[in-house]
Formats: structure tokens, sequence, C-alpha cells
């Protein structure tokens, strides 16, 4: 491709796609799924895809971004495929407009892979080659030195090019460019202001290190104050950390749900390097997942090296783990596909197609203000069908039908949500639910698996109609279940019907998982989230593995001259 004046114009994402795909380069699964997204999505027109904007940024930064520390400074920054990569989606993707596309970055990778001075290279394009007018910078971290790794870069930039430095007026305490009325601040979390804020650009660095609640807010903030301007970026740089339950986390789950096919993220460019296998951890070829500038601006050698450091000690190998694979202690990611989910969306399934079959049931109580889920799973012919059922307080519907933004009313009327009178969920309805598969449909649970914070008395009314009962701790104890709960829907050797509500709370799962362990624990992908039904699924799972030895056999249902 050329532009008008003549010049080829290089296409780095289809470069980089096609040396992901040929195996040239290596990377992890979300890098890869985010390539083919959007190499995907430029071909079908699900994005547009502006070679010129890409290159543009590309070339000043290339043009006026210097080194500022170590054996390269003070040349001139040269860009690796992978960041021109990344720079190409980030400035080259626009919509009908020309605008772009993203508004939020997180960009996850390893230590010495540059991240900090290409994010100076972003904030110098955005203030000096953008075009807009009145641009508000920011550098921030929960501390001001942290704020000014990326603004003592993007300052020593500045100074180093004459034709920069003679726009630029440091003031106290920012820096202005009067051609286009722009400033440049470093700034620390600050609770007193809340507002005033009209970002261009915001740099943050080492998100997975925010404080929780206190990152999170003023992540909001910097981003709220966005609304007004035309495409404003929001960019967090970082890799692996030790905060829980924070910003990182946040981002980090948004992010994988985009990748793994949530249509309800379409600003957040999630650029994620991580390792795969964390039994790899010291695997040089692993580590290349998570480390794009290992041969360039990271050493082979240097990593075994330090591999070998981490290996003698835990400390030291969480430090690695962290920093150099970016796997963050407990962290927290989207679970399954939208079409691992798709793959079990079956034809109706009806209780009374499963008369006298074996089963095991889950339950998943909740709390009484809110959802309530149980299934019964049938295994029959190698597949697992799985029917859930849930309820609600009717006083509730109208209010969590526009908290979750669902049709509640509609899965009423389709039998798959059954109202309870009042404020709370009348846990004698899920006990009649289950002993009905006995009575009505003559299907015989062997098992029932409750979480055990449900209501104790359920639980004995259940024990009194002959129901065996046994409790379930939805915790890290699951890791087993959960691997083998995911293998099974990967296979397609689940069935859900046509539950609607059953595949949102399938796409609601997300995965907490320790860095040192790999111990896995069910977690809500968003606040609003519901995950019930996934949980039924894990407690009626968990009978049919434990119980394995004693119940196996008749759970698969054999004709009888088989079994």
């Amino acid at each position: 491709m050329t532009d008008k004046q003549g010049e080829i114009l290089d296409n780095f994402i289809l470069a980089y796609w096609q040396a992901i795909c040929s195996g040239e380069i290596v990377v992890g699964k979300w890098v890869r799924l985010l390539y083919q997204e959007i190499v995907q999505g430029i071909e079908s027109g699900k994005y547009i895809f502006s070679q010129k904007k890409a290159n543009k940024a590309i070339r000043f930064i290339e043009a006026f971004c210097h080194h500022n520390k170590g054996d390269l400074a003070p040349g001139l920054l040269k860009l690796s495929l992978w960041q021109k990569a990344a720079l190409s989606v980030i400035f080259g993707i626009v919509d009908e407009d020309g605008n772009r596309h993203f508004r939020e970055v997180f960009m996850v990778v390893g230590r010495k892979c540059g991240k900090t001075l290409l994010a100076a290279g972003i904030m110098l394009y955005m203030v000096y080659g953008d075009g807009e007018y009145g641009a508000e910078v920011y550098c921030v971290a929960p501390k001001l030195d942290q704020a000014n790794l990326v603004y003592s870069a993007f300052r020593f930039s500045v100074d180093h090019e004459p034709e920069l430095a003679a726009l630029t007026k440091p003031r106290k305490v920012d820096l202005y460019v009067r051609e286009n009325n722009s400033t440049i601040q470093k700034i620390a979390f600050s609770e007193r202001k809340a507002d005033g804020y009209n970002p261009h650009l915001t740099v943050m660095d080492e998100g997975s290190s925010w404080p929780g609640p206190r990152g999170l807010k003023q992540y909001e903030v910097m981003v709220s104050g966005t609304g007004a301007r035309r495409q404003p970026l929001t960019l967090m740089i970082t890799s692996g950390g030790y905060e829980d339950e924070g910003i990182y986390d946040e981002l980090f789950k948004r992010g994988t749900s985009f990748l793994t096919g949530d249509s309800r993220e379409t600003r957040l460019l999630p650029i994620l390097y991580t390792i795969d296998d964390l039994q790899k951890w010291d695997d040089i070829n692993e580590l290349r997942k998570s480390l794009p500038g290992m041969g360039t601006s990271v050493s082979p050698q240097r990593m075994i090296d330090e591999a070998a450091v981490a290996a003698s000690s835990l400390s030291k190998k969480a430090e690695f783990l962290t920093k150099y694979c970016c796997i963050k202690q407990n962290s927290s990611m989207a679970w399954l596909r939208t079409e691992d989910v798709a793959r079990c969306v079956s034809d109706p399934l009806r209780l009374e197609d499963f008369r006298r079959c074996y089963a095991v049931v889950g339950v998943d109580l909740s709390r009484t203000t809110d959802l309530t889920a149980a299934c019964v799973l049938i295994e029959r012919e190698g597949k697992l069908n799985l029917i859930s059922h849930f309820w609600l307080p009717e006083e509730r519907l109208d209010e969590a039908t526009k908290e979750d933004q669902l049709p509640y009313r509609a899965y009423v009327t389709r039998g798959l949500l059954d109202l309870c009178p009042g404020s709370t969920v009348d846990f004698r309805a899920v006990r009649d639910w289950i002993v009905d598969l006995v009575k009505t449909y003559k299907i015989y649970p062997l098992k029932v698996g409750y979480d055990r914070y449900s209501a104790m008395y359920l639980v004995q009314e259940l024990e009194a109609a002959g129901l065996q009962c046994d409790s379930v701790t939805q915790g890290t104890n699951l890791t087993g279940i959960i691997n083998e709960t995911e293998g099974v829907i990967k296979d397609g050797l689940l069935r859900i019907g046509d539950n609607d509500l059953l595949k949102v709370h399938f796409l609601d799962s997300a995965l907490q998982i320790a860095a040192d362990t790999d111990r896995k624990k069910l977690v809500k992908l968003r606040k609003r989230g519901h995950i019930d039904g996934m949980a039924a699924l894990l407690d009626a799972m968990c009978m049919r593995q434990v119980y394995h030895a004693e119940i196996g056999k008749r759970l698969q249902n054999l004709p009888r001259g088989n079994a």
C-alpha cells in the first residue's frame, strides 16, 4: 500500500499476525486472540483500519522519542514489531468519522521490554502530533515519584529535541505548549479532587500495584473526565503484582471478557503478554510469551540466570512470576469463551424426557433477596444434560431487570425463572422443585450438592424426603472440579438446552488463579454479574466426582441390558 505521495506504508498488524501464525514469533493465548480478533475484524468490516494514521504515529515516535537510560541513551527509539503492531491498533483502528475506536488501553508486559519508553512515545505523539488543541495529558500513580517514571522519560525526549523544547515551557506544576494550548502534568492520587480533569491522554504506570478502592476510584475519575474529548485515550501499563480486587483485576477481567467474545466490551483494548503454563514459568520459550522484547531489550541468558535464582527462593519466585511472567498473585480473568458456551446450547431440555434416570443435583441459594439457582445434571449417551432453574423475589423483579439489563419477565414466561411472593426467596420453592423431580418425573437424584452457606432447614427437609445431601465449599478446593467442568464444556459434552439465563451466568463467570499454586476459584466477571447457575453446576459436578466410586455406574444411565 502507498500513500498519496507514493511512499510505501507497512501494515504492521498483518506482519505481526503472519509471524505469529508461522511460529516465527511466540505469543500467549491472549495476544493471539487479540490479533485474531483485529485481523478478522478488519477483513470482515467490523473494524476500520487507517494504515496512514497508524504509520503516522509510528514514524513520529521513532523520530522524536529518545532512550533516557542505559547504553542506548540518548539515541532515538527503534520500535520492535510487537510495538508497531500495538501502536497500529491503538492509532489505526478508527470509527466512521476517523476517530480512534479504542479509548482505553490495558497493556500487560514483562519487565525490561520498554513499556515505559513506549508510553512516553505515545505521550509525545498525543501532545505534539495528534492535532488536539487544549490537550491535557496526565501521568498518574499512587505516589508522585511513581508518576515521574513515564513523565521523566517524556521530558527527556522533549529536552533532547530542539524543535519540541522550543515549543514547551516548564512551569511550576506542569509543562505548557503554547502552540496548541496543551499541558502535561504528573499527579499522585487525590481523594480531595474527584473532578475537574479533562484528559486527552492519561498514562497510568504499574496498575497492578495500585491499592484496591483508591486505585479504582482514581481510574474512574480520569476516565469519566474524558467525555468531552473527541478521541481520548487512557493507557494503563503494568506487569504483574500483588494487589487484589483493584483496577488491575477489573481491567484484566474486562479485557479477557472482550477476548473471549463478550460483545459488551467495545472500547477497551487489552494487550496482555502473559505466560500460559505456570508449570513452565522458568522455560525460556514460555517466557517469550510475556517478554516480547526477548532477544532485543531482554537477554535470554539473563532470564535463564534470573530463573535459576528464583527457583531457590519462594519470595524470589513470586517476584519473578509477577514481573517477568506477568502472572499476578491471585489474578482474575474471564473463564469461558463465547463459542465454548454456544457449543453447550441445544434443543430445549425437558424434565419429562429424562424419566427413570439417575442424576445429581446442585443448589446455590445465594442471599434470600437475590437470585437463587438449582440444577439437575443427567448423563445419557455420553453427554451431560443440565437443566437449571432460578428463583427471584417478586418485589425485586423491576429493580433486578434494570440493574442487570436482563429480561427477567421473559424468563418467567419461558419457565426458566419463578417469582417468590414478597421481598425474599422462599427456599421451600427450591425444595419443592427438587422433590418434584422424583415425585412427578421419576428422576432420581443420588446426591444433592449444596453450598455450605445454604439454609440448613432446606437441607434437613430434603434429607427428610429421602435425598442424600452433602455440602460443597466454593473455594480453591474446587480446582479439580473447575478443570473437569471446563474440559466437559470445551469438548462439547455439556448440553444446557435453550436456557439463555444460564448462558449469561456462564459468561459472567471468571476464575481467580493463585500464581504460586495454580489453584482456582470461581468469581464474578463484573460486579453486577451473576454466577449462581455456574456455582450450582459446580456443586453437582462435585457430587459426581467425589462419589464416583459409589454412584458413577448408575449415573451413566445405560440401557438395562448394558448396565
